[in-house]
């Protein structure tokens, strides 16, 4: 176990502290709270039964820490807007500049998926009327666009964190140091499986 924590504390260490700095402007303050972050993780690494959601999990329990951070001084009901909810400018930056990334995950896509999931989420189609427009059922298009948009989300996050807010909009996203290798054709490749 203690080499698990010295791997997480390499991977991530300077990662959180500078996602906490963002939230906490006080450097002494980031820095007790991430070794709280890390003693968190520390005493609670055997809860984690997926070490694939390992990255989620560890910035899910520095957010929980800021939040305790801010209500132990009394804020309860005053969070920063950087904690309690993401700025907008902030928010339209980081889903903008993921969009190229998101666009070019599409043309990763077999046709027919991305067919069904540029049919309903860019031209605001029905599922129904999708599936008249592509000849299929009404349940084969739903499951074609449920299959893309989880297509889609395994693309993005493989490649990197992502952060949202509780309304599901990207409040920020950084690569993974070490993302996998996917191109196109193995995407393709486990799609027609």
């Amino acid at each position: 176990m203690n080499d698990t924590l010295e791997t997480i504390w390499e991977e991530f260490s300077a990662r959180l502290r500078s996602f906490i700095l963002r939230r906490v402007s006080d450097e002494a303050a980031a820095d007790d709270i991430l070794q709280d972050v890390f003693m968190r993780i520390y005493t609670q690494l055997g809860s984690l039964r997926d070490m694939s959601r390992l990255e989620s999990w560890v910035y899910q329990i520095a957010r929980n820490a800021i939040i305790d951070h801010y209500r132990s001084r009394g804020n309860d009901n005053e969070l920063p807007e950087s904690v309690a909810a993401p700025e907008i400018e902030a928010e339209a930056t980081a889903a903008t500049s993921l969009a190229p990334s998101v666009t070019a995950f599409l043309d990763c896509l077999p046709d027919k998926y991305r067919e069904a999931l540029l049919l309903t989420e860019f031209n605001g189609l029905t599922q129904k009327e999708a599936s008249a427009q592509l000849g299929i059922s009404l349940s084969g298009a739903k499951s074609r666009v449920q299959r893309a948009r989880e297509l889609l989300r395994g693309l993005i996050l493989d490649c990197c964190h992502v952060e949202l807010d509780r309304a599901g909009r990207i409040t920020d996203y950084h690569p993974h140091r070490q993302a996998p290798e996917q191109d196109c054709a193995s995407v393709k490749a486990q799609c027609e499986t």
